[in-house]
């Protein structure tokens, strides 16, 4: 079984195959290590081996993990993306813990993490989690939504919009992943003109992220081949 570092080197070598096969520059496209229901010793092994973005996916494990590190010789260079679900009541530590924010999918949310970011921090940067394929049960907000929510965004101080992140639903073929990616990119090239500061299009897992990079993502959310398979068995 290879080392966490090894699949690390791994991962960013079939990175650089897809962004070259796509005629752009490897730098262009970031890594995140989502490293939910992970134990710290695989966060030390990664940030050995020169990972510095991770990304938690539940409230409590994630600000216990930043708490953590926040006395990490490297604590300075690390960053922390919140990427899962947001439920209402549990805006505020992840307002006063991260750095980042991917999946609001709502003004009220929006308006929460604004009102709780300490001003003492850095603004949030936040991405708008996008509904791309329609399905009821996903989570994010519709396309037709995101201009007015973008633009509600854009009036909070505490709030830095960066860009758009979508998980659609899973296709095995490449054409399909492609075309699902292209709306994401699509509505975000929509967006630029009116807010310049947008850079970041979170997209494409371990199964899709030749896709992702082709169609034009900027961040990659990568786990299962970073770090082995999960264990859910803690979570409630």
């Amino acid at each position: 079984m290879n080392s966490i570092k090894q699949n690390i080197t791994q991962v960013i070598n079939e990175m650089a195959l897809a962004t070259k096969k796509c005629g752009r520059a490897t730098d262009s496209v970031q890594l995140l290590a989502v490293s939910k229901t992970k134990p710290v010793a695989a966060i030390e092994q990664a940030i050995d081996a020169g990972l510095f973005a991770f990304g938690e996916n539940y409230v409590q494990e994630g600000v216990d993990k930043v708490n953590y590190f926040a006395s990490h010789p490297a604590a300075k260079q690390l960053v922390w993306h919140f990427i899962g679900p947001i439920q209402s009541n549990k805006t505020r530590p992840i307002a006063e813990h991260f750095d980042w924010v991917h999946s609001i999918d709502r003004l009220k949310t929006a308006t929460r993490l604004n009102e709780q970011r300490p001003t003492t921090m850095a603004p949030l940067n936040v991405l708008l989690q996008v509904n791309t394929s329609g399905e009821a049960s996903k989570s994010g907000a519709n396309a037709d939504e995101v201009v007015e929510l973008a633009a509600a965004i854009a009036t909070m101080p505490q709030l830095v919009l960066r860009g758009l992140m979508s998980i659609p639903q899973p296709e095995t073929d490449y054409d399909s992943q492609f075309a699902a990616f292209k709306k994401l990119a699509d509505l975000h090239a929509l967006l630029k003109p009116h807010h310049p500061q947008l850079d970041t299009l979170s997209m494409g897992m371990s199964g899709d992220m030749e896709a992702a990079i082709a169609a034009g993502s900027t961040m990659v959310r990568i786990g299962t081949a970073l770090f082995g398979a999960r264990d859910y068995g803690s979570q409630a």
